[in-house]
């Protein structure tokens, strides 16, 4: 099964929800593939992956396979990105078939695995229209506040739109509360209204703030290999509980 995380507003949680989801599917002993499509490489960096010699870049320009990119790093092969990245868009532009170039890398190597999972950039760009395009499902962390909700109608709005045209198989698997500090009445009163406003599964795990996942890429390790009592690991293996019981993989 293929996965995007996904949220066009930067900074809410999709590198740590893609990173320590796939590390702890890994765990559960699931063959998980991690693949960065962010330009910033920010899983790549948090995995510990640095100066990588070929990178998603090659794979998206048609120079290099997608096994050929794979890096293993806590069970998980992991397909790493950098700046190389954002020079692609402008140069695929006028590609035949150009937003379904990620989905035939894919298609090459999904019976490899039990669980590919896409991070994508904070943008509804070429590349993040390549992740929809070759996805199953579709993970939202989200914030519990009001200027998320702002965002949330565009995601919706967006991939309602690739399902017409490019995938009429993806479908938002849910909403996953990211960041929860649940003294706060507002993250309560954001869920109540999501609940109420929209056609959503919302998760039932929730990621509380926890200063060991914000220490984890330091070290080039998930929150799971890092601190794995912390409540960062305790909530992503909640979470990756849930994955497997609605997906049934």
């Amino acid at each position: 099964m293929v996965i995007t995380v996904i949220n066009q507003k930067g900074g809410t949680g999709k590198t740590t929800t893609s990173v320590n989801l796939g590390c702890a599917l890994a765990l559960k002993k699931k063959k998980v593939l991690m693949l960065d499509l962010d330009p910033q490489g920010n899983l790549s960096y948090w995995m510990g992956i640095s100066d990588p010699e070929t990178t998603m870049a090659e794979v998206m320009m048609g120079e290099a396979n997608l096994s050929d990119v794979l890096v293993d790093k806590e069970g998980v092969d992991i397909a790493p990105s950098d700046m190389r990245l954002s020079d692609v868009e402008i140069n695929i532009a006028s590609a035949d078939s150009r937003e379904s170039i990620l989905k035939k890398q894919i298609k090459s190597i999904k019976d490899n695995y039990d669980y590919v999972i896409i991070d994508c950039p904070p943008s509804l760009s070429l590349l993040t229209v390549n992740a929809l395009t070759a996805t199953d499902r579709v993970i939202v962390p989200l914030q519990m506040e009001v200027l998320s909700l702002q965002g949330l109608d565009q995601i919706v709005n967006n991939i309602n739109r690739i399902k017409e045209v490019l995938n009429d198989e993806i479908q938002i698997l849910g909403l996953l509360p990211v960041m929860v500090d649940s003294r706060r009445n507002l993250s309560r009163e954001i869920h109540e209204f999501i609940e109420e406003n929209y056609d959503l599964n919302i998760f039932k795990s929730k990621i509380r703030s926890n200063v060991r996942v914000s220490e984890a890429p330091s070290f080039g390790e998930s929150v799971l290999s890092y601190a794995p009592s912390s409540n960062g690991a305790v909530d992503y293996k909640a979470f990756a509980k849930e994955i497997l019981s609605l997906t049934k993989n």
